[in-house]
């Protein structure tokens, strides 16, 4: 990843409200996983089921870029009626197809039914992402395109597969097996300070929130938070427990989103199916945690 440590997204729009979804309906179902073990993964597809992603440009500057999009429905009209998904209508993701340059972000939209963000982009093979779920439809999709950043390209490596991330003063520990074909749990621990976060914040209708992208094609894993906020017995931490199930043998990258002290932010890990999630003490914080305010 670029090196996001402590960077301050601030001038970019509404970069802190993060979600984890992974191109699937039902968000609401929390407790119901059996039925997502060795799905497809989503966004692979610029159309589906009569809806296209369409953008503005798919050539974009480098540096902070402002983005316009909409989502074409069978009609050829732009969509302007959607079903909201964790407190949000559309849920926007960018990110390059090494992996660097992660952003969830929540874009605005106009009557007409067209979307604008801006997004901070180095030069590279961008993969843009869109959860939506229209009225009319029978659950979330999530939509694909490609995007060209021009400038000179450094592509990075891929982080090492590691189970424990830094931001700061604070620790993200990964534990849990991810499967293919079969659906498990995986457990993230926050600490700060080498003490455990009992006080993590409700964000968008959950204590964290966690997107997930194959490596190779950068399809959508199937991931949601275990219980809610006010729930009665999901505890504000420092557990937050996900139900996921790999549609394939690979490896992932996945992107925890929590919000402590007033602040979002993410940390990302590199996990191989079928085994340990992370080496015994093995750590590479380093690679991708950035704050969003």
């Amino acid at each position: 990843m670029q090196n996001h440590t402590g960077h301050d997204h601030t001038g970019h729009t509404a970069h802190g409200d993060h979600a984890a979804h992974a191109g699937h309906g039902g968000h609401g179902g929390h407790g119901h996983h059996a039925g997502h073990a060795g799905a497809q993964p989503g966004g692979l597809a610029v159309s589906q089921d009569g809806y296209t992603l369409e953008l503005d440009a798919t050539v974009l500057g480098a540096g902070v870029q402002p983005v316009g999009f909409r989502v074409v429905g069978p009609d050829g009209r732009a969509v302007t009626e959607y079903v909201a998904e964790h407190e949000k209508e559309l849920h926007f993701i960018a990110v390059r197809r090494d992996t660097a340059g992660f952003q969830h972000v929540h874009p605005v939209r106009d009557e007409q039914g067209t979307w604008s963000v801006e997004l901070a982009l180095e030069p590279g093979d961008w993969r843009f992402f869109t959860d939506v779920h229209p009225v009319g439809h029978d659950g979330t999709m999530t939509l694909g395109i490609d995007v060209a950043v021009a400038g000179p390209y450094d592509p990075r490596p891929l982080p090492e597969a590691t189970g424990v991330a830094r931001i700061g003063a604070y620790t993200v520990t990964l534990d849990g097996t991810l499967l293919p074909g079969e659906t498990s749990q995986l457990t993230l621990t926050v600490s700060k300070d080498g003490s455990p976060v009992t006080d993590l914040q409700p964000y968008l209708a959950a204590y964290g929130h966690l997107v997930a992208l194959r490596v190779g094609d950068l399809g959508y894993l199937h991931v949601h938070p275990e219980g809610a906020p006010g729930d009665g017995t999901t505890a504000p931490g420092p557990e937050i427990a996900f139900m996921a199930a790999a549609p394939s043998a690979g490896t992932y990258r996945l992107y925890l989103d929590f919000q402590h002290e007033g602040v979002v932010r993410t940390a990302e890990f590199t996990v191989r199916t079928g085994g340990s999630a992370a080496p015994a003490g093995h750590q590479h914080g380093h690679h991708a945690q950035h704050a969003h305010h």
